[in-house]
This record gives structure tokens, sequence and C-alpha cells, in this order.
């Protein structure tokens, strides 16, 4: 692929992929690799979650349910080992891959007859995938540089919907603490360091967090 040509998908990702929620940049990243990928007709995300739990999210066909849940059950399959194992995993072929003798015959039952899966990305808790669907046997064969700049772009997209996710909690969890130490305030009517600190202590004796202590007053006080 020539550079003038991955420029202009580089714009266009940029402009396809604008990071909002966590939810609505999964469903846009679906969403522009049907778009912008060529031989791309179906997209799903693959959520591999810390206790082994594989999820799908954001499908652009309702068919993909099936055909990625067959994938977790099987633990076979390009969507299963990218969200694994593997960092990229391509199939033009599933017809006969040897790799996935048993997922193929779901796959081209449902119409599916090439497929890769790209690592998004990885965090504490839980590791992501983009799975990509063709109805042409023998596509993807040439996915290249185009596949790696719209990793790129994607994987951005989402870290910047994560930082978004974790600063709106920060500040509503501290909304939270400041209310919960004011009731504490005028109950037993302690200065506000003094008020903090018994959040504190009830946090550390229970082992519970700081944030469930909190709402737990707030909500007593609602709720006489």
């Amino acid at each position: 692929m020539d550079t003038q040509l991955l420029l202009e998908q580089a714009e266009r990702l940029s402009k396809v992929l604008t990071p909002g929620d966590l939810d609505h940049t999964l469903a846009r990243i679906t969403a522009a690799a049907v778009e912008v990928l060529p031989e791309v007709d179906f997209a799903s995300i693959t959520i591999l979650h810390f206790d082994g739990r594989l999820e799908t999210v954001a499908p652009t066909d309702e068919l993909l349910w099936g055909v990625d849940a067959a994938q977790y059950e099987l633990q076979e399959g390009p969507c299963y080992e990218a969200a694994a194992d593997s960092v990229h995993v391509i199939s033009p072929n599933l017809d006969g891959d040897p790799r996935f003798p048993r997922y193929a015959v779901t796959a081209v039952a449902a119409g599916i007859e090439a497929q890769a899966g790209i690592r998004l990305f990885d965090a504490p808790k839980s590791r992501g995938a983009l799975n990509l669907y063709a109805r042409r046997p023998g596509a993807f064969g040439d996915f290249g540089a185009l596949g790696v700049l719209f990793q790129h772009q994607a994987a951005m997209a989402i870290e910047y919907a994560r930082e978004i996710h974790n600063l709106q909690e920060a500040v509503r969890t501290r909304g939270l603490i400041g209310k919960a130490v004011g009731v504490v305030m005028e109950r037993y009517k302690l200065t506000d360091d003094r008020a903090f600190a018994f959040l504190t202590r009830l946090s550390q004796d229970g082992n519970v967090k700081l944030r469930a202590v909190a709402e737990q007053i707030v909500r007593t006080t609602s709720n006489p």
C-alpha cells in the first residue's frame, strides 16, 4: 500500500474514531473497520476478562453472536487466539485451515470464509481483540500496513476513552466522599479532617473501599 493511500486512511480514521465513552468508542471501532478496511464485511470485539470470561461487544451484525460464541466454546479460532494468546491471527481461508478444523465448520456455515484477529489492548483486568470477518475466501492476505495503522488508531481511541472514564469516576467519587464527610461532620460534630479520618478508619477496619463506605453513609442518610 502506497504512502499517500496510508495518509488518506489515517485522516479518515482520525475523523471516524472520535472517542467518547468506552461503549461508544468500541462501537465506532467496529463500524469503522467495516467502513474503512477493505474486504471486511463484519466486525466485533472480544474482551477477555481477568476471570477468564470471554465477551463479545459491539458486533456489526447479529450473526456474530453465534460465530464468536462458537470460538469461545471451542477455544479455537482467530477471534479466540487474538484475545487469549497471539497479537495477530489471520486466516484467509478458514475452510481447510488446519489450525481451526472445528470452528471452520461453524464459520463457513454462517457464510464466513476468511477472518483476522488483532489485539487492541492489554489492561490489568482485561484484554481486547478486534475480530474481522469476510465472506470472500482469500481476504486479508495483504492486510499489512493498513491493519497496523487501524490497530494503532483504535488502541489510542480506547486509551483516551478509558482516561475519560477514569476521570469521570474520580470526580464522582470525590463528590461522593465529600458528601459523606459532610454527613459525618454534622452527625458527630467533627471537624473536616476528623470526619475524613473516621471514614478512612471504617474503610480500613472493614477492608472495604472508601467509596463503598461513603456510598453507604450517604444512602442511609437519604433513606432513613
